[in-house]
């Protein structure tokens, strides 16, 4: 099994070192999400970001290349998707403002919208609603050198943010009310973490497809939660946990053929259902007489 993993390495390793380290950068981000209970946000900015995808498709076939300043749909598909996914993450992020609708309510419209208003977008395009098919179904498959490199800058710099700001991130995410009080600017932290988010996700949907985007933003985080006690513990759980099913779930997918992303999702969910009967058996003992 491991022979012909190794087998393939030199046609696909590309796909697999972006998935590896798409699952890394998303499962830190994710203890953030899963800490402030925040996991539908996930998939309404994958949602969103495949808006800007299916946008762009749109503006491609409809516009001259001239008025997209010279660039073309497949030139400006990564960004738009970017743009877009961050805006939805923005939008999701907690006011103060009287009557305001609640991140949650905001949330699920911005998934709704998306959701609908992507296929809507591309309905008359066979190419375009393959491509929106293709993101929905996930396809880690046909990542490039490029995206290798700019995965391994982003998790250096997302480790480096929360490895210098782990004191405060951990307060704001535990303790909003306590950080406002310490002089934390709640709102820029909420602002920050919305947009790093979006910035994510943006960039890998694109080339992991929602599902697996989704899925390694939560289930890692998920369950972390469940085995460990303290959310700074979270931080290293949650990635070695992507990285262990990553690695497994691209050698199952590779021996028998099935595709690389869901089985990782697959795996990530059996672990979670792991996770939850070990805290339940471990809240037994604990309490037992």
């Amino acid at each position: 099994m491991i022979e012909n993993f190794l087998s393939s390495w030199h046609l696909f390793h590309n796909s697999y070192l972006a998935g590896w380290l798409i699952g890394l950068i998303l499962a830190l981000i994710g203890v953030l999400v899963v800490a402030r209970n925040q996991i539908f946000i996930g998939v309404a900015v994958s949602q969103a970001s495949a808006l800007g995808i299916a946008l762009t498709i749109w503006l491609g076939a409809e516009l001259p290349v001239g008025l997209l300043l010279g660039f073309t749909a497949e030139s400006l598909s990564p960004a738009m998707a970017v743009v877009f996914a961050v805006i939805a993450a923005l939008l999701t992020v907690p006011g103060g403002e009287t009557g305001r609708e609640t991140p949650e309510a905001i949330t699920g419209w911005v998934y709704l919208f998306a959701g609908s208003a992507a296929i809507l977008i591309v309905s008359h395009s066979p190419l375009g609603l393959e491509e929106i098919y293709r993101l929905l179904s996930s396809s880690i498959i046909g990542a490039s050198a490029k995206d290798v490199w700019i995965f391994m800058v982003f998790l250096l710099f997302t480790a480096i943010f929360i490895g210098t700001s782990h004191r405060r991130l951990l307060l704001f995410t535990l303790d909003p009310a306590m950080a406002a009080a310490v002089g934390m600017k709640i709102k820029l932290w909420s602002l920050i973490i919305a947009a790093w988010l979006g910035l994510a996700v943006g960039l890998a949907i694109r080339t992991s497809g929602m599902l697996y985007t989704f899925g390694c933003l939560v289930l890692p985080a998920l369950i972390a939660k469940s085995l460990c006690r303290e959310v700074r513990a979270m931080f290293i759980v949650a990635p070695l946990v992507s990285l262990k099913a990553g690695v497994l779930g691209f050698i199952l997918a590779n021996h028998y053929d099935f595709p690389p992303a869901q089985m990782t999702v697959a795996l990530l969910c059996l672990f979670l259902c792991l996770a939850w009967v070990w805290r339940r058996f471990r809240n037994e003992l604990k309490w037992s007489p």
